[in-house]
């Protein structure tokens, strides 16, 4: 059952304190760009994708690839929220032998359809996805998370004019703007400006949205599913380490794990959010 507005707002709480509590017992991790994702992971599990959680496999599922896996913290505390596997589990995140793994590992854990790490390469698994797809005439929809530093990729860039070559309209990809990457800010690494006008150029639908209104992601992501005849790209304006303040925009949090004093200070702003 789809889950109204609030109740939405509700899950992705839980999940940015789920995000913060496992990084925080590992002492390793990617903590901005999983809080910053929370609210569209949220959006796809409990209101858009199609999917069932006791049946991962199901051939006529929508999938979702994340391209950008070192933000997996927070598609592990959404899977197991939407019940892929017990809560319990995210406790062992980047332990050894953990099915939760530093970075997803397709073979591990139900709901995760492909092992990703290097950056750029989700977006082609997603296009050959959807090009089967697209030969097979199935029903479903390849959704893919990527983020905007990868977009310093070649690999990625050839990816997205063979989507464009096969009119790949059962394929969406979200781009997580949020400006930063590990280094610093893209505008400093390297601009990716124009965006929308380079994915328009490519021959892709260009939607943008507040990666962070609910509303916005629900209505963004069920009118890019309504286009049939090329690929469509959301630019999701979101912000890295969304929810606690001392994290957000500061890009040394794109892969450092809070201190027990830090984790207090989140946990306490997340649990006090209405």
């Amino acid at each position: 059952m789809k889950q109204s507005v609030k109740e939405l707002k509700n899950t992705a709480n839980l999940i940015r304190q789920d995000i913060i509590k496992m990084l925080a017992r590992a002492g390793s991790g990617h903590p901005g760009g999983s809080l910053g994702l929370a609210d569209i992971l949220t959006v796809l599990y409990f209101s858009v994708l199609n999917h069932i959680p006791s049946q991962p496999n199901n051939p006529r599922r929508d999938r979702l690839i994340l391209s950008n896996g070192h933000v997996c913290p927070a598609l592990y505390a959404t899977l197991a929220r939407a019940r892929y596997f017990p809560l319990v589990k995210l406790k062992t995140l980047r332990q050894i032998n953990s099915q939760l793994q530093g970075h997803p590992h397709n073979l591990s854990l139900p709901g995760v359809e492909t092992s990703s790490g290097p950056l750029g390469q989700g977006i082609s698994q997603a296009v050959g996805m959807a090009l089967a797809g697209q030969m097979d005439k199935g029903d479903y929809s390849i959704f893919c998370l990527t983020s905007d530093g990868e977009h310093d990729e070649g690999q990625l860039w050839e990816a997205v004019m063979t989507a464009a070559k096969y009119q790949l309209g059962n394929l969406i990809n979200i781009v997580d703007r949020n400006n930063i990457q590990i280094d610093g800010y893209t505008k400093d690494i390297m601009p990716l400006k124009p965006l929308k006008q380079k994915y328009s150029a490519f021959g892709w639908q260009v939607m943008e949205m507040n990666g962070h209104n609910l509303k916005q992601i629900i209505s963004v992501l069920n009118r890019a599913r309504r286009v049939k005849n090329k690929p469509v790209v959301i630019i999701a304006h979101t912000v890295l380490g969304k929810g606690v303040d001392f994290m957000e925009n500061k890009f040394i949090w794109h892969g450092q794990a809070p201190n027990q004093k830090e984790t207090t200070k989140a946990l306490q702003q997340l649990s006090h959010q209405p």
